[in-house]
């Protein structure tokens, strides 16, 4: 178990995204708001580098931000 100490693993969680051309994204600074196709309601997608491995909600208690877990991906072959 110790080796595994070792391993860092990227976690990502996307709430949704947004596609804008790049004279927007240039003009972009700090405040900006930038609409995302998501509401809080809905599902996030779970990266583990970069890859998507689950499916959860977010959940909001006071000044904390978490997400859980809903659904696990099935793993493709190559993966295994």
């Amino acid at each position: 178990m110790s080796t595994l100490d070792k391993v860092t693993v990227d976690l990502i969680v996307v709430l949704g995204t947004s596609t804008m051309p790049i004279h927007q994204v240039m003009r972009l600074s700090r405040g900006a708001i930038i609409e995302l196709d998501a509401t809080e309601a809905d599902e996030v997608k779970i990266l583990a580098n970069n890859m998507p491995i689950a499916s959860g909600v977010v959940l909001v208690d006071r000044n904390r931000i978490a997400v859980e877990v809903k659904q696990m991906l099935p793993r493709s072959p190559a993966t295994r």
